[in-house]
């Protein structure tokens, strides 16, 4: 496996940081290399929070990432900054609940996830960010849907535990929502 680079961001409390987590931690249970870089300060306060994660089969040389193979973006700012950054023929996966705009660029494989309204479908409206995982892991399979999955169940914090079949739903939902898209884009 290639290094893969990915940003994900969105407004404070979205989640964003969470869904690095568990990619970081799926990762590194796969016995990946990983780096995970959150973004804390004013952000935490409803601005735009975001986290870098890298994942790849050698060992990491910067932790840093000027131009991302994947962005996930929960919101149209996050659209704007990082849009222009992802490397060509990268992956953007875009929250088409908070999203008004398509994209400026056609070098991008992507997907418009209704993530906010799939979530509450689910029945919790802050599993957006999991809906948009499931999305993302489709779109770029660095890890099976099935090991983030495992790997969330080990690590979920015993308050949210209860949480658990939902936030599978969620991914799961939005995995297939990205596969039934492109079949569909395809014919």
């Amino acid at each position: 496996m290639q290094e893969t680079s990915i940003i994900i961001s969105g407004f404070g409390g979205q989640g964003t940081l969470f869904a690095g987590q568990v990619l970081a931690y799926a990762a590194l249970e796969n016995n990946l290399e990983v780096t995970w870089i959150p973004s804390y300060g004013p952000e935490m306060r409803g601005g735009t929070a975001h986290c870098t994660v890298i994942i790849s089969s050698e060992p990491i040389g910067s932790p840093l990432v000027r131009r991302p193979d994947v962005a996930i973006v929960m919101n149209l700012p996050s659209l704007d900054k990082y849009e222009p950054l992802v490397q060509s023929h990268g992956v953007l996966v875009a929250n088409a609940s908070l999203i008004n705009r398509g994209l400026e660029r056609d070098d991008l494989k992507h997907i418009y996830i209704p993530a906010n309204e799939i979530a509450e479908e689910i029945g919790m409206s802050r599993l957006a960010n999991m809906v948009m995982v499931g999305g993302m892991l489709y779109l770029k399979p660095i890890l099976s849907l099935k090991a983030v999955q495992a790997s969330l169940e080990r690590h979920i914090p015993d308050r949210h535990r209860k949480t658990l079949p939902m936030n599978f739903e969620a991914m799961e939902r939005g995995y297939a929502f990205t596969q039934e898209a492109l079949v569909q884009t395809a014919s």
